[in-house]
């Protein structure tokens, strides 16, 4: 390992409670992990930064992070698996459904939501950092007529679909709730947990939303050892959007769905203006085909667009995620000579499905097998910034270990406008979602009879629909219907 080399410091004052040297028990379960450096400024420190240390440390469960180092670094290098096409049997495309498919899938998915068996996970752990806001992604506006953040848009879906299931089994409304679990991360916990409360949970009860926090992992080196961001910190970082599997399980949260009888998982990421948040025709097809998990997936664009596609693992083997990067350029490009698309189509876009018994089962295997993704990047140290190894999971791990799984094929235009640049990059920002949303919900308006004055060139503007009034443009022809709207504006009660 490097040696450390630190600038002076004014001498420490009195030893304290302490003494002179580190307590003795911890220095030596630091060194059965080789991780004896976190002390290394020892000598230098304050009584106050030492117990600050003391606690840190004292914080980090030492064997489960060093088998995770270990493991994960072992895994480095080693020859990714051969793969092959999805198997047309396992995805429901769009051009394949009929109006009865839908129409049946979406009546089973109400009444399963009706029936409390569904909850949602939400991944709300990122900041707005690249959107140019320090603030949790899910506070930002896009610049909707309405001005509503991604949550309050989250939210009002929710509160739409359970007033559906209500009247599509004309049961009480007050008895069809939705449970909502929202993964956040140290960064942005507090800021959510107060957005929420100021916007009076956007008309949700407040006790069917639960927050929770995902995990944190120390950064190391490139061989193993901690790098300390101070130096009485040891420098960590969120454990990856896969890191929800293990926060449900610690936190008991899947206990706690198995008490409101839930059956069925959604799990999606906060960023995507057009996420149908607790889709009753998913959940239903989700149900039909008996799977243990799922996933929405959208078309490539193009061949060299940097997605991950699903592929199957060998011959018969699980479905799974394949980075771009994992992919030479001959597979990115190749054709199925019998439908003249490509091979490796299918987009993973963070729309999933799970059986709660297999959410139960994959958070021990995860556990057990301890491999996380290594992320090179400059972490802050006490040397400055330094070249390190972040470690993370991603939330597509799970599907190596499913022994099912059903890929079900949307609309990009319908479902799918992520929100991840600032305005002026090429793709992905508030202004082009914002005019996906815009333009789907114009055509909702005109299917249903209505009429769109503008002043600019509408391709460029639009009207917003309130998810209070509909959930993917149903029952809106006797609020549209022969009257006109002026875009840009929001079509509510």
């Amino acid at each position: 390992m490097t040696e450390m080399v630190v600038a002076a410091r004014t001498p420490a004052p009195a030893a304290g409670r302490w003494g002179a040297a580190p307590p003795q028990e911890l220095l030596e379960r630091l060194k059965d992990y080789g991780q004896e450096g976190a002390f290394a400024f020892w000598d230098e420190l304050a009584p106050e930064e030492r117990d600050r240390l003391i606690r840190d440390i004292e914080s980090l469960d030492l064997p489960r992070i060093d088998r995770i180092v270990r493991c994960s670094l072992r895994s480095q290098g080693a020859p990714i698996p051969t793969f092959e096409p999805v198997p047309e049997s396992s995805v429901s495309t769009v051009d394949d459904r009929t109006p009865e498919d839908k129409e049946r899938w979406w009546r089973r998915g109400l009444r399963a939501i009706s029936e409390g068996k569904l909850a949602v996970v939400l991944l709300a752990g990122g900041q707005g950092t690249r959107l140019g806001s320090s603030d949790p992604k899910g506070c930002f506006s896009i610049g909707l007529p309405s001005r509503k953040s991604l949550f309050q848009l989250q939210a009002e879906r929710i509160l739409c679909i359970q007033k559906l299931a209500a009247q599509c089994t004309d049961a009480p409304g007050s008895t069809v709730q939705i449970h909502w679990y929202i993964m956040t991360s140290p960064f942005t916990d507090e800021v959510t947990r107060k957005f929420f409360e100021t916007h009076r949970y956007f008309g949700l009860e407040p006790n069917q939303v639960t927050f929770f926090q995902q995990g944190t992992i120390p950064c190391v080196s490139h061989d193993g050892r901690f790098i300390m961001e101070t130096p009485y910190k040891v420098a960590k970082a969120p454990d990856g959007n896969g890191g929800v599997y293990a926060a449900l399980k610690s936190k008991r949260l899947l206990d706690d769905m198995a008490a409101k009888g839930v059956k069925y998982v959604d799990c999606y990421g906060v960023d995507n203006v057009l996420v149908r948040v607790a889709d009753p025709t998913f959940l239903g097809y989700f149900i039909d085909r008996g799977v243990s998990a799922a996933a929405k997936v959208v078309r490539k664009a193009y061949p060299q667009e940097k997605v991950g596609v699903f592929v199957q693992r060998g011959k018969g083997g699980p479905l799974s995620v394949v980075e771009y990067s994992e992919m030479d350029a001959a597979m990115t490009t190749e054709i199925n000579q019998t439908t003249g698309r490509l091979r490796y189509c299918w987009s993973n876009i963070c729309l999933h499905m799970f059986t709660l018994d297999f959410l139960n089962q994959v958070t021990n295997s995860l556990e057990k097998d301890s491999i996380y993704h290594l992320a090179e990047k400059r972490i802050p140290s006490v040397h400055g910034y330094t070249s390190g190894l972040k470690l993370e999971q991603f939330i597509f791990d799970v599907f190596n270990y499913s022994p099912s799984t059903a890929l079900f094929e949307v609309l990009r235009e319908e479902e799918f406008a992520p929100v991840k640049n600032a305005n002026g990059a090429t793709y992905d920002t508030p202004d082009s979602a914002r005019l996906m949303l815009l333009r789907l919900h114009s055509r909702w308006v005109v299917a249903a009879g209505g009429f769109l004055t503008h002043s600019v060139p509408l391709y460029m503007t639009g009207v917003e629909v309130s998810p209070l009034c509909s959930y993917a443009g149903e029952n809106l022809e006797a609020i549209c219907s022969g009257r006109t709207f002026h875009a840009p504006s929001e079509i509510s009660f």
